[in-house]
């Protein structure tokens, strides 16, 4: 399906820990574009979208919905929603019965709440792995790249609540997402694809987003830095993993992996990512250190124990973790009810792919969710 916007939607793509959430709070500050909470929803629901059956059926679309609406991270993406007609009222905002036509309404419904606009983004870092995916549904769509130095980026993950367990999972999950993107940089012209250096955007604010107005076809407004007052700003500000939000726009964070990343760690670093990095016109002050596939194996496996470890300590994402869990069951209880067959499957990206389950978002590989038997939440804390 294809929807037709009025104006060009905007994506927000770039590997998490790289500032794709100032450039939401930013860019969402203007007067013309609406910008929600992170959504997931292409990763998530999109190459899955056959467990849903036939949607011209009304009860298989509104299951659709309801997942889509009420998975959110943020419930209902603050907006002021009757949880009880809150489906009902974006399915009659969908301009078709298709996955693309829930993600439209829902964007829709959040402009007309916020600020009444025209225009509206959705910052969802993994979106750079759907890239086809967003173009086949939004023909029009338009990716905002943003690229940080990944020893920071990595330094970063390792730190959050929900990162990497160790520099080996941060440099490989950054590596793989800056050359998974190398054929689309090249691909699209200048008005579907922009590139933001997140170093340049916190040293030169103004002048960044001054070019990316340009790209989006807008206007600059100096509100656009006043992000850190907005509601969003002040709630992300106030969370240990997005400080940064919560004041003025500076390079404080530029340069922190020289404090977190021991020698040992950039020399890792430098093994797995050295030559993307490179290319992404960044510099390395060290050699990298040579790497068996033995150890190799034992950084990997402790990535995986450390991300689940992790997952119900202070801060965690178990709750998050949690409703992706039960998506995954609910796909087997709607094969269960003969809503789909095998002979329904597509076979997709990224189902099958090694890195499936943190390209759809997961914090932790289920093997080690399974092994240290972490429970399931649902309740906020």
């Amino acid at each position: 399906m294809v929807i037709e916007l009025k104006v060009r939607p905007i994506f927000i793509i770039g590997y998490e820990r790289s500032g794709t959430t100032l450039l939401m709070a930013m860019l969402g500050c203007h007067p013309r574009i609406s910008v929600p909470e992170v959504g997931w929803l292409f990763p998530r629901i999109y190459p899955w979208r056959y467990t849903y059956g036939d949607l011209s059926i009304n009860s298989n679309f509104r299951t659709m919905a309801a997942e889509m609406l009420f998975g959110l991270n943020q419930p209902l993406w603050g907006m002021t929603l009757n949880p009880a007609t809150a489906v009902d009222e974006i399915i009659s905002m969908a301009p078709e019965r298709s996955f693309a036509g829930i993600y439209t309404a829902m964007h829709l419904r959040y402009a007309r709440e916020f600020g009444n606009k025209p225009g509206w983004g959705q910052k969802t870092p993994n979106n750079l792995f759907f890239i086809p995916q967003i173009l086949e549904n939004f023909p029009k769509a338009q990716f905002i790249f943003i690229t940080r130095d990944g020893r920071d980026a990595s330094a970063t993950s390792i730190n959050s609540a929900f990162g990497a367990g160790n520099i080996y999972g941060a440099a490989h999950t950054w590596n793989f997402a800056n050359t998974f993107i190398k054929p689309f940089r090249k691909k699209y012209d200048s008005s579907t694809w922009f590139d933001v250096r997140y170093e340049e955007l916190v040293r030169e604010p103004e002048e960044i987003l001054k070019k990316i107005c340009d790209f989006v076809d807008e206007k600059y407004y100096p509100q656009m830095l006043e992000f850190h007052r907005t509601p969003i700003g002040i709630h992300r500000g106030k969370q240990r993993d997005h400080a940064p939000l919560g004041h003025p726009v500076s390079d404080r964070y530029v340069g922190i992996y020289k404090h977190l990343l021991s020698i040992r760690d950039q020399q890792i670093y430098a093994a797995i990512a050295g030559e993307t990095h490179k290319e992404a016109g960044y510099e390395l002050d060290v050699n990298p250190i040579e790497i068996s596939e033995e150890e190799k194996t034992l950084l990997q496996e402790w990535d995986g124990r450390i991300r689940a470890a992790r997952l119900d300590g202070h801060g965690g994402h178990i709750i998050f973790e949690s409703y992706r869990d039960w998506l995954v069951e609910q796909r087997i209880i709607r094969k269960q009810k003969g809503i789909w067959s095998d002979r329904n499957v597509t076979n997709e990206f990224p189902a099958g792919h090694p890195d499936e389950e943190y390209i759809v978002g997961f914090r932790a590989p289920r093997r080690w969710r399974e092994h240290f038997s972490i429970k399931r939440q649902y309740d906020k804390y």
